[in-house]
This record gives C-alpha cells, structure tokens and sequence, in this order.
C-alpha cells in the first residue's frame, strides 16, 4: 500500500491541540471554508503520493491516469451543473420579465367562460370549426345555466370563427359584472355537434410560481393560468 509523509501539507487537514481536540478556532475557519479539494488541491495529494511512494511498490501509471481522469471528470461535471443553474435562472428572469409585457393585454384561452369586469363591458373570442358548419348558434348563458342571448353566425368554413357579444340579453338590457358561459353548437355533415370555444380574457398581473410552473398569468374574474397555455396575445 502507497503512504504519505508526515511532512503532508498542514493546510489538507485539521491540526489537533495535545489533547486531540479540534479547537474552536479550528471549527470556526472549518465553517467559514469550502471543505470540497479543489483541483489544487488533488495534484498537492498526488504530488505527495508521488514522492513518499514506496520504492519497492510504484504507482501504477493506469491507476494514476485513472485518478486524473476521474477528478477532471467530476470536476467538469460540477462546473457544468453550476453552469446551467445559472442560464436557467437567467431563463426565467428573461421569461418573468417579457411576461411582465402582457398585464393589460389581451390574451385568448381555450375555454367556454368569459367574464365582464364592469358594467357596459363585452365578451370576445372565436369558435373553433375543423369543417363547413351550418346553423352555428352562439349562446351566451349566466352561472345558473339561463340563456341570455343567441348569436346566429350562420354557415361557417373550417377555421376560427370571431364573434363580439356586447353583454347585453336579448331584449337589450345591459348585464352587470360576472361570469358568463359562451356555447357554441352546430350541423356538420348533416349532425348537430357542439364547438369549441376560446374566449379573450384580460391579464391583471403576471406571477413566478415553482420552476415546475413556470410564469402564470392572474386574470380578470380571479382566474390563473399557465403561460403556455395562452393561443393568441392581443385581440
């Protein structure tokens, strides 16, 4: 077996007081230092290993082209794992900070209920169509399931099919602040299917959650949802 001197750098290891104690001025310096070996501080060993080797038993050159490679190797690791701890921080500031850019925009999501912030205000958005459908009827229904108002769109192609509804029911009332449910049904190929519906929502802030998360947008009627999950920005 390889030994090392005696004469080994005072500075690898924790000196002793006569009574084999660590001091507490050694705790302290040992609380303030990084305990890891630098790579300084592995060729130190090495060349200690080296030159108190026993004569009668020389280190393998395989064996030390080992160690080399697997100290180089951990240590590109761990600079690497620093490395993208630092872009993926900055990732997420970059993100966090373009996401800042859409409070007081509008952005549409896959979803059948609108809200109306104030009185006078509407709702926006589009029914998405996969052919030529017939009789495509747009009802706009309160929380308790009534039916306020029926949009007729007719015959509509394959696509996304706009339409603006002024938050008014069907005898021109205007309809106070809330949640509303947008439906859309229609014939295709001759049967009556119901359509999905995306609908334009105001963004009033934008929050960092969990790294899992991501960036979410806080939106009017007290809804959050994920940034990915957004299909258009602006209306």
């Amino acid at each position: 077996m390889n030994t090392l001197s005696n004469d080994l750098n005072s500075n690898l290891y924790w000196q002793r007081d006569p009574d084999g104690k660590i001091t507490d001025e050694e705790r302290a310096n040992a609380g303030n230092e990084n305990q890891r070996l630098t790579q300084e501080d592995f060729f130190s060993l090495l060349t200690e290993q080296l030159a108190n080797q026993d004569p009668t038993k020389p280190v393998d050159n395989d064996q030390m082209v080992a160690q080399m490679t697997s100290f180089t190797m951990a240590d590109g690791i761990e600079q690497l794992n620093t490395q993208f701890t630092d872009f993926a921080s900055s990732m997420t500031s970059s993100q966090a900070l373009q996401a800042s850019s859409l409070i007081g925009q509008q952005v549409l999501m896959p979803t059948s209920t609108g809200h109306i912030s104030q009185k006078g205000d509407g709702i926006s958005g589009v029914v998405i169509i996969n052919g030529t459908t017939q009789e495509l009827g747009i009802t706009i229904e309160n929380k308790a399931g009534e039916i306020l108002k029926v949009i007729d769109a007719g015959t509509q192609n394959s696509g996304n099919v706009q339409f603006n509804w002024d938050g008014k029911d069907s005898t021109g009332n205007q309809l106070p602040p809330g949640d509303y449910v947008v439906k859309a049904q229609g014939k295709v190929n001759g049967e009556e299917q119901t359509l999905v519906t995306a609908i334009n929502r105001h963004v009033d802030s934008v929050s960092l959650a969990g790294s899992s998360q991501g960036i979410i947008l806080n939106l009017d009627g007290d809804v959050s949802v994920k940034l990915d999950s957004v299909l258009q920005i602006g209306g």
